[in-house]
Protein backbone atom coordinates (compact mmCIF):
# COMPACT_ATOMS: atom_id res chain seq x y z
CA UNK A 1 0.00 0.00 0.00
CA UNK A 2 1.37 3.62 -1.04
CA UNK A 3 1.56 6.11 1.80
CA UNK A 4 -0.74 8.20 -0.66
CA UNK A 5 -2.91 5.80 -0.53
CA UNK A 6 -2.44 4.81 3.17
CA UNK A 7 -3.67 8.61 3.76
CA UNK A 8 -6.36 8.46 2.09
CA UNK A 9 -7.77 5.86 3.87
CA UNK A 10 -7.01 7.00 7.06
CA UNK A 11 -8.67 10.08 6.39
CA UNK A 12 -11.93 8.33 5.59
CA UNK A 13 -11.39 6.70 9.07
CA UNK A 14 -11.46 10.31 10.91
CA UNK A 15 -14.46 11.44 8.47
CA UNK A 16 -16.40 8.21 10.28
CA UNK A 17 -15.13 9.48 13.89
CA UNK A 18 -16.33 12.32 13.61
CA UNK A 19 -19.89 11.55 12.78
CA UNK A 20 -19.52 10.32 15.82
CA UNK A 21 -18.91 13.94 17.81
CA UNK A 22 -21.98 14.49 20.44
CA UNK A 23 -23.28 10.94 20.32
CA UNK A 24 -20.98 8.54 22.36
CA UNK A 25 -19.34 9.82 25.17
CA UNK A 26 -17.98 8.77 27.28
CA UNK A 27 -16.71 6.48 24.97
CA UNK A 28 -14.41 8.15 21.71
CA UNK A 29 -15.68 9.10 18.74
CA UNK A 30 -13.28 6.41 16.66
CA UNK A 31 -13.45 5.49 12.65
CA UNK A 32 -12.61 2.31 11.29
CA UNK A 33 -11.72 0.92 7.63
CA UNK A 34 -10.53 -2.37 6.48
CA UNK A 35 -9.29 -2.62 2.91
CA UNK A 36 -8.17 -5.59 0.62
CA UNK A 37 -6.71 -5.62 -1.88
CA UNK A 38 -7.15 -1.68 -2.36
CA UNK A 39 -11.04 -2.38 -2.24
CA UNK A 40 -12.55 -1.06 1.28
CA UNK A 41 -14.51 -4.23 2.65
CA UNK A 42 -15.87 -2.49 5.98
CA UNK A 43 -16.23 0.65 7.60
CA UNK A 44 -17.56 1.35 11.03
CA UNK A 45 -17.62 4.01 13.26
CA UNK A 46 -18.23 3.61 17.42
CA UNK A 47 -22.12 3.85 17.63
CA UNK A 48 -24.26 5.90 19.62
CA UNK A 49 -23.89 5.41 23.23
CA UNK A 50 -20.55 3.81 22.14
CA UNK A 51 -21.09 0.72 21.49
CA UNK A 52 -20.57 -1.34 19.50
CA UNK A 53 -17.27 0.04 18.74
CA UNK A 54 -16.02 0.83 15.48
CA UNK A 55 -13.89 -2.11 14.70
CA UNK A 56 -16.43 -4.36 15.77
CA UNK A 57 -18.48 -2.93 13.45
CA UNK A 58 -16.28 -2.80 10.49
CA UNK A 59 -15.02 -6.46 11.38
CA UNK A 60 -19.07 -7.72 10.81
CA UNK A 61 -18.91 -5.49 7.72
CA UNK A 62 -15.86 -7.39 6.16
CA UNK A 63 -16.21 -10.48 7.39
CA UNK A 64 -14.07 -13.33 5.93
CA UNK A 65 -11.96 -10.56 4.31
CA UNK A 66 -11.03 -9.21 7.02
CA UNK A 67 -8.52 -12.11 6.74
CA UNK A 68 -5.06 -11.02 5.61
CA UNK A 69 -6.85 -7.49 5.31
CA UNK A 70 -5.28 -3.84 6.31
CA UNK A 71 -7.29 -2.03 9.11
CA UNK A 72 -7.52 1.76 9.52
CA UNK A 73 -8.70 3.21 13.00
CA UNK A 74 -8.01 6.77 14.35
CA UNK A 75 -7.44 5.62 18.06
CA UNK A 76 -5.56 2.76 19.03
CA UNK A 77 -7.54 -0.65 19.66
CA UNK A 78 -8.98 -1.44 22.98
CA UNK A 79 -7.68 -4.03 25.25
CA UNK A 80 -9.99 -4.43 28.38
CA UNK A 81 -12.63 -6.24 28.96
CA UNK A 82 -15.73 -3.64 29.87
CA UNK A 83 -19.40 -4.17 28.24
CA UNK A 84 -17.47 -5.58 25.04
CA UNK A 85 -14.48 -7.62 24.46
CA UNK A 86 -11.71 -5.90 23.22
CA UNK A 87 -11.19 -4.59 19.86
CA UNK A 88 -7.18 -5.99 19.62
CA UNK A 89 -8.60 -9.39 20.24
CA UNK A 90 -11.60 -9.16 17.65
CA UNK A 91 -8.62 -8.03 14.87
CA UNK A 92 -6.44 -11.16 15.91
CA UNK A 93 -9.56 -13.29 15.98
CA UNK A 94 -10.28 -11.99 11.99
CA UNK A 95 -7.31 -12.75 11.00
CA UNK A 96 -6.24 -8.80 9.71
CA UNK A 97 -2.35 -8.92 8.79
CA UNK A 98 -1.72 -5.00 9.14
CA UNK A 99 -3.19 -2.30 11.15
CA UNK A 100 -2.60 1.62 11.15
CA UNK A 101 -3.51 3.75 13.73
CA UNK A 102 -3.36 7.21 14.31
CA UNK A 103 -3.37 7.77 17.98
CA UNK A 104 -2.19 5.95 20.74
CA UNK A 105 -5.00 6.08 23.60
CA UNK A 106 -3.68 7.11 26.95
CA UNK A 107 -6.64 5.13 28.94
CA UNK A 108 -4.69 3.05 31.74
CA UNK A 109 -6.61 0.61 30.69
CA UNK A 110 -4.92 0.83 27.37
CA UNK A 111 -2.00 2.60 26.99
CA UNK A 112 -0.29 1.04 24.68
CA UNK A 113 -1.58 -2.70 25.45
CA UNK A 114 -3.85 -3.04 22.44
CA UNK A 115 -0.71 -2.22 20.05
CA UNK A 116 1.58 -4.56 22.33
CA UNK A 117 -1.26 -7.47 21.73
CA UNK A 118 -1.63 -7.24 18.02
CA UNK A 119 2.05 -7.02 17.75
CA UNK A 120 2.27 -9.81 19.66
CA UNK A 121 0.01 -12.19 17.50
CA UNK A 122 2.03 -11.18 14.36
CA UNK A 123 -0.41 -7.94 12.98
CA UNK A 124 2.16 -5.39 11.73
CA UNK A 125 1.39 -2.05 12.97
CA UNK A 126 2.21 1.03 12.21
CA UNK A 127 1.74 3.96 14.11
CA UNK A 128 1.23 7.90 13.93
CA UNK A 129 -0.26 8.47 10.27
CA UNK A 130 -2.51 11.34 10.33
CA UNK A 131 -1.79 11.96 14.38
CA UNK A 132 -2.63 15.34 14.94
CA UNK A 133 -5.57 15.19 13.02
CA UNK A 134 -6.78 12.31 15.28
CA UNK A 135 -6.15 14.33 18.20
CA UNK A 136 -7.87 17.27 17.06
CA UNK A 137 -10.90 15.20 16.65
CA UNK A 138 -10.67 12.98 19.20
CA UNK A 139 -9.74 16.04 21.70
CA UNK A 140 -12.69 16.18 23.97
CA UNK A 141 -12.06 12.12 25.36
CA UNK A 142 -8.03 12.93 25.35
CA UNK A 143 -9.04 15.83 27.72
CA UNK A 144 -11.22 13.78 30.11
CA UNK A 145 -8.73 11.32 30.22
CA UNK A 146 -5.79 13.33 30.33
CA UNK A 147 -7.06 16.40 32.19
CA UNK A 148 -10.08 15.02 34.30
CA UNK A 149 -12.42 17.37 32.49
CA UNK A 150 -14.48 17.76 29.29
CA UNK A 151 -12.79 19.93 26.28
CA UNK A 152 -15.04 23.14 26.81
CA UNK A 153 -15.99 25.65 23.59
CA UNK A 154 -17.12 29.00 24.97
CA UNK A 155 -19.23 30.55 22.01
CA UNK A 156 -20.16 34.53 22.46
CA UNK A 157 -22.32 36.09 20.19
CA UNK A 158 -22.10 39.97 20.25
CA UNK A 159 -22.29 43.46 18.75
CA UNK A 160 -19.15 45.00 17.43
CA UNK A 161 -18.79 46.66 20.83
CA UNK A 162 -18.98 43.51 22.55
CA UNK A 163 -22.51 43.58 24.02
CA UNK A 164 -24.79 40.56 24.01
CA UNK A 165 -28.27 42.81 25.05
CA UNK A 166 -29.47 45.76 25.11
CA UNK A 167 -29.92 47.96 28.39
CA UNK A 168 -33.85 46.52 28.22
CA UNK A 169 -32.15 43.26 28.48
CA UNK A 170 -33.55 42.35 24.46
CA UNK A 171 -30.71 39.93 22.94
CA UNK A 172 -33.11 38.45 20.03
CA UNK A 173 -31.31 38.43 17.74
CA UNK A 174 -28.16 40.14 17.79
CA UNK A 175 -26.51 37.40 15.28
CA UNK A 176 -28.72 37.05 11.59
CA UNK A 177 -30.08 33.30 11.33
CA UNK A 178 -27.23 31.56 9.50
CA UNK A 179 -25.31 32.69 12.52
CA UNK A 180 -27.67 30.58 15.11
CA UNK A 181 -27.79 28.08 12.34
CA UNK A 182 -24.34 27.19 12.66
CA UNK A 183 -24.55 27.40 16.34
CA UNK A 184 -27.23 24.59 16.07
CA UNK A 185 -24.47 21.93 14.12
CA UNK A 186 -21.74 22.77 16.94
CA UNK A 187 -24.40 22.10 19.67
CA UNK A 188 -24.96 18.88 17.94
CA UNK A 189 -21.53 17.93 18.04
CA UNK A 190 -20.71 18.29 21.92
CA UNK A 191 -22.13 15.93 24.37
CA UNK A 192 -23.58 19.27 26.06
CA UNK A 193 -24.70 22.75 25.94
CA UNK A 194 -23.84 24.18 28.83
CA UNK A 195 -25.23 28.19 30.45
CA UNK A 196 -25.43 29.88 33.98
CA UNK A 197 -28.35 30.63 36.11
CA UNK A 198 -29.05 34.07 34.69
CA UNK A 199 -29.10 32.83 30.91
CA UNK A 200 -32.03 30.61 32.27
CA UNK A 201 -33.75 33.61 34.23
CA UNK A 202 -33.61 36.15 31.54
CA UNK A 203 -33.56 34.18 28.18
CA UNK A 204 -36.03 30.86 29.28
CA UNK A 205 -34.14 29.38 26.47
CA UNK A 206 -34.13 25.19 25.70
CA UNK A 207 -30.63 24.66 24.73
CA UNK A 208 -31.64 21.99 22.19
CA UNK A 209 -30.17 21.48 18.44
CA UNK A 210 -33.86 22.34 16.14
CA UNK A 211 -33.93 22.24 12.45
CA UNK A 212 -31.71 19.94 11.57
CA UNK A 213 -33.39 16.94 12.25
CA UNK A 214 -31.09 15.71 14.81
CA UNK A 215 -32.48 12.28 17.11
CA UNK A 216 -30.01 12.98 19.71
CA UNK A 217 -30.18 16.16 22.06
CA UNK A 218 -27.34 17.18 24.06
CA UNK A 219 -27.44 17.01 27.57
CA UNK A 220 -28.45 20.56 29.05
CA UNK A 221 -26.39 21.58 31.41
CA UNK A 222 -27.06 24.86 34.24
CA UNK A 223 -24.56 26.53 36.58
CA UNK A 224 -26.78 27.84 38.74
CA UNK A 225 -25.64 28.19 43.20
CA UNK A 226 -28.86 28.63 44.46
CA UNK A 227 -31.00 26.75 41.95
CA UNK A 228 -33.09 29.87 41.79
CA UNK A 229 -34.46 29.12 38.00
CA UNK A 230 -38.15 29.12 37.07
CA UNK A 231 -40.12 25.66 37.52
CA UNK A 232 -42.47 26.52 35.45
CA UNK A 233 -39.86 27.28 32.57
CA UNK A 234 -38.86 25.70 29.66
CA UNK A 235 -35.92 23.44 31.20
CA UNK A 236 -38.35 22.72 33.79
CA UNK A 237 -40.95 21.51 31.54
CA UNK A 238 -38.99 19.20 29.21
CA UNK A 239 -36.35 17.80 31.82
CA UNK A 240 -38.17 14.37 31.45
CA UNK A 241 -37.59 14.24 28.13
CA UNK A 242 -34.36 16.10 27.28
CA UNK A 243 -31.21 15.19 29.74
CA UNK A 244 -30.70 18.35 32.22
CA UNK A 245 -27.96 18.59 34.96
CA UNK A 246 -27.51 21.21 37.74
CA UNK A 247 -24.68 21.95 39.04
CA UNK A 248 -25.43 23.86 42.30
CA UNK A 249 -23.84 24.21 46.18
CA UNK A 250 -24.07 21.30 47.81
CA UNK A 251 -26.39 22.95 51.11
CA UNK A 252 -29.27 23.22 48.35
CA UNK A 253 -32.13 20.71 48.08
CA UNK A 254 -32.83 19.78 44.45
CA UNK A 255 -35.80 17.70 44.98
CA UNK A 256 -38.31 19.84 43.46
CA UNK A 257 -36.05 19.57 40.25
CA UNK A 258 -35.24 16.12 40.47
CA UNK A 259 -38.39 15.31 40.92
CA UNK A 260 -39.23 16.45 37.29
CA UNK A 261 -36.21 14.47 36.07
CA UNK A 262 -33.14 16.45 36.14
CA UNK A 263 -29.78 15.14 37.70
CA UNK A 264 -28.18 16.76 40.81
CA UNK A 265 -24.49 17.59 40.64
CA UNK A 266 -23.47 19.35 43.93
CA UNK A 267 -20.71 21.41 43.67
CA UNK A 268 -18.14 23.44 46.01
CA UNK A 269 -17.60 26.86 46.00
CA UNK A 270 -15.24 29.44 45.67
CA UNK A 271 -15.72 33.32 46.07
CA UNK A 272 -19.12 32.29 46.88
CA UNK A 273 -20.07 31.09 43.50
CA UNK A 274 -19.94 27.48 41.88
CA UNK A 275 -16.35 26.50 41.21
CA UNK A 276 -15.92 26.24 37.50
CA UNK A 277 -13.46 24.05 37.87
CA UNK A 278 -14.77 21.34 40.19
CA UNK A 279 -17.84 21.61 37.97
CA UNK A 280 -16.19 20.93 34.83
CA UNK A 281 -14.33 17.75 36.79
CA UNK A 282 -17.62 16.93 38.02
CA UNK A 283 -18.92 16.88 34.58
CA UNK A 284 -16.19 14.53 33.44
CA UNK A 285 -16.42 12.09 35.89
CA UNK A 286 -20.01 11.40 34.87
CA UNK A 287 -18.93 11.17 31.48
CA UNK A 288 -19.02 14.39 29.35
CA UNK A 289 -16.34 14.81 27.01
CA UNK A 290 -17.51 18.21 25.05
CA UNK A 291 -19.26 21.14 26.83
CA UNK A 292 -20.76 23.94 24.99
CA UNK A 293 -20.63 27.08 27.09
CA UNK A 294 -23.34 29.67 25.87
CA UNK A 295 -22.83 31.89 28.47
CA UNK A 296 -24.30 34.30 30.26
CA UNK A 297 -21.44 36.71 31.20
CA UNK A 298 -20.70 35.39 34.57
CA UNK A 299 -19.77 32.17 33.78
CA UNK A 300 -17.94 33.43 30.06
CA UNK A 301 -15.63 35.46 32.96
CA UNK A 302 -15.36 32.49 35.37
CA UNK A 303 -14.43 29.94 32.56
CA UNK A 304 -11.63 32.25 31.00
CA UNK A 305 -10.30 33.69 34.43
CA UNK A 306 -9.68 30.01 35.62
CA UNK A 307 -7.81 29.09 32.14
CA UNK A 308 -10.98 26.47 31.65
CA UNK A 309 -11.52 28.08 27.61
CA UNK A 310 -9.84 25.56 25.19
CA UNK A 311 -11.80 27.65 22.23
CA UNK A 312 -13.70 30.58 21.39
CA UNK A 313 -15.93 30.97 19.02
CA UNK A 314 -16.97 34.62 18.44
CA UNK A 315 -19.85 35.66 16.28
CA UNK A 316 -19.84 39.19 15.75
CA UNK A 317 -21.95 41.66 14.18
CA UNK A 318 -22.82 44.64 12.36
CA UNK A 319 -24.00 46.65 15.06
CA UNK A 320 -23.46 48.61 17.90
CA UNK A 321 -25.44 49.07 21.08
CA UNK A 322 -23.27 51.57 23.19
CA UNK A 323 -21.83 51.47 26.76
CA UNK A 324 -25.80 50.37 28.41
CA UNK A 325 -25.83 47.54 26.69
CA UNK A 326 -25.05 44.26 28.67
CA UNK A 327 -21.23 43.39 27.97
CA UNK A 328 -20.71 40.15 26.86
CA UNK A 329 -17.87 38.98 29.72
CA UNK A 330 -18.95 40.32 33.27
CA UNK A 331 -15.97 41.66 35.78
CA UNK A 332 -12.88 39.60 35.56
CA UNK A 333 -10.29 41.17 38.24
CA UNK A 334 -7.89 42.04 35.75
CA UNK A 335 -5.53 45.18 36.53
CA UNK A 336 -2.62 44.45 34.12
CA UNK A 337 -2.99 43.29 30.74
CA UNK A 338 -0.36 40.76 31.46
CA UNK A 339 -2.87 39.06 33.59
CA UNK A 340 -5.68 39.01 30.89
CA UNK A 341 -6.22 35.55 29.17
CA UNK A 342 -4.66 35.39 25.58
CA UNK A 343 -6.23 32.89 22.63
CA UNK A 344 -4.31 32.33 19.57
CA UNK A 345 -6.48 32.94 16.70
CA UNK A 346 -7.52 29.66 14.46
CA UNK A 347 -9.72 30.89 11.85
CA UNK A 348 -11.94 33.51 10.82
CA UNK A 349 -15.36 33.18 8.35
CA UNK A 350 -18.24 35.12 7.07
CA UNK A 351 -21.24 33.81 8.22
CA UNK A 352 -24.09 35.14 6.56
CA UNK A 353 -23.83 38.87 7.17
CA UNK A 354 -22.01 38.05 10.61
CA UNK A 355 -18.27 37.69 11.27
CA UNK A 356 -17.14 34.36 12.67
CA UNK A 357 -13.67 33.78 14.35
CA UNK A 358 -12.53 30.69 16.29
CA UNK A 359 -9.32 31.25 18.75
CA UNK A 360 -7.95 28.62 21.04
CA UNK A 361 -6.06 28.45 24.03
CA UNK A 362 -1.67 28.18 23.59
CA UNK A 363 -0.48 24.93 23.52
Amino acid sequence: MTAALDRRFMALALSLGRRGLGRVWPNPNVGCVIVAEGRIVGRGRTADGGRPHAETQALAQAGPLARGATAYVTLEPCAHHGQTPPCADALVAAGVARMVVAASDPDPRVAGRGIARLRAAGIAVETGLMEAEARRDLVGFLSRIECGRPFVTLKLATSLDGRIATGTGESRWITGPQARARVHMMRARHDAVMVGGGTVRADDPMLTVRGLGIDRQPVRVVVSRRLDLPLDGALARSAAAIPLWLCHEASVDPAPWTAQGAVSLPCTLSNGQVDVATALETLGAAGLTRVFCEGGAALAASLLVAGLVDELVLFSAGCAIGAEGTPALAAMGIDRLHDAPRLELVMQERVGADLMSVWRRPG
